[in-house]
Formats: C-alpha cells, sequence, structure tokens
C-alpha cells in the first residue's frame, strides 16, 4: 500500500477513478437534477474545476505567507538552497497555474451560466461574485505580472546583480502579501452570493 501513494500519479488516478466511480453511483439515484452530459452536469463540472484550481492555488499563496515566509529566518543558511533551489520553484510552477486555471474556469463558469458580463461590470444582483471576479483577476495579474516574473530573480533562475535580486525578492513577498490580504474578501465574495444572496 505504501509503494502506491508513493506516486502522486497513482494517487491522483486513484482519486479521480473513485471520483467516477461515485458520479456512475449516484447518476440514477436522483430525479430531477442534473443528468450526465446536460448543461447543468458541465456547469458543475465546470465549478468542480474551478473550486479544485482555486483550493490549490490559494492553498499554495497561504503556505507561502503562513508557513515558507515565515520559517525561512529559523532555517539554517546551508540548507536554505533545499528552499530556494527545489521547493520554491516547484510551488511557483504549481502556484502560478493554478492561478491561471483558477481564472479560465471561473470566466467559463460565469459565461456558461449567463452572468458573465453583469459580474464584471458590477450589475446589481451579482454584485458580490463581481467583486469576487475582480479581486481574483487582479490576484491572477499580481502572480503573473509581479510576483513570477521577479521571483525568477530572487532565486537565481535569472541571473541579475545582488541589489536588484534583494528588490526583487522584497517586491515579490510584499505582492504575495498584498494577494493574501485580497483572498479573504475574495473568498467571502465568492461563496457568498451563492450562500447568502449578497
Amino acid at each position: 500500500m505504501g509503494a502506491f501513494f508513493s506516486s502522486l500519479g497513482r494517487t491522483i488516478v486513484a482519486g479521480l477513478v473513485i471520483l467516477i466511480v461515485i458520479i456512475l453511483a449516484a447518476s440514477g439515484l436522483f430525479d430531477g437534477g442534473a443528468r450526465l452530459g446536460d448543461h447543468v452536469w458541465w456547469a458543475f463540472v465546470m465549478r468542480w474545476l474551478h473550486v479544485m484550481s482555486g483550493v490549490m492555488w490559494i492553498g499554495i499563496l497561504w503556505y507561502f505567507n503562513f508557513v515558507q515566509t515565515p520559517s525561512m529566518p529559523k532555517i539554517p543558511d546551508d540548507q536554505k538552497p533545499a528552499v530556494s533551489k527545489v521547493i520554491a520553484p516547484a510551488a511557483l510552477f504549481w502556484f502560478r497555474w493554478a492561478a491561471l486555471s483558477t481564472m479560465i474556469t471561473g470566466l467559463l463558469l460565469a459565461g456558461m451560466n449567463g452572468y458573465l458580463v453583469n459580474a464584471l461590470t458590477l450589475t446589481k444582483g451579482v454584485h458580490a461574485i463581481g467583486i469576487g471576479m475582480w479581486l481574483g483577476l487582479i490576484m491572477a495579474f499580481n502572480v503573473w505580472v509581479i510576483i513570477w516574473p521577479n521571483q525568477k530573480k530572487a532565486l537565481g533562475i535569472v541571473t541579475v546583480p545582488a541589489e536588484e535580486k534583494a528588490a526583487a525578492a522584497k517586491l515579490a513577498g510584499m505582492t504575495s502579501r498584498i494577494n493574501t490580504m485580497l483572498s479573504i474578501p475574495m473568498l467571502f465574495c465568492m461563496i457568498a452570493q451563492q450562500n447568502a444572496g449578497l
């Protein structure tokens, strides 16, 4: 059993197989709900993909801000390269692509459900989701345009002078903190629309 779970790929495939079994078992149990292949079903699948992407994105954002950044001063200097050369680049890969996936699936979901334009223009009735979408778009912009280019300099992926490397690390860190701050109202707005009717 341990050998099976030592592979992330096998673990993910097993999770998807369990999901398919649950979907097939539950699809015939409920009358009046979404049917496999209809619009409601595909909108639900898009919402699930949006939530999965968002969990990865915000989870890694919070990992950086609650775990990695505060822990770095406590790590001995000779061990820091393990974080900056191995862990951080891998985490940043999943971080930035999860941000993009969250944005794409969110925009597709809003389009599929017919509220994309109303949400982006903050039309009455979809204020909360619209505010959440704008916060998410700002955060995704920050990931791709500010955090990632500066992290490449800070981590030595792109070679720059020491003073530019330090400035890049500071800007990436501050922007990551801004995204952490924005994630709190963004997550509230995303669930408030559907669950609190705001």
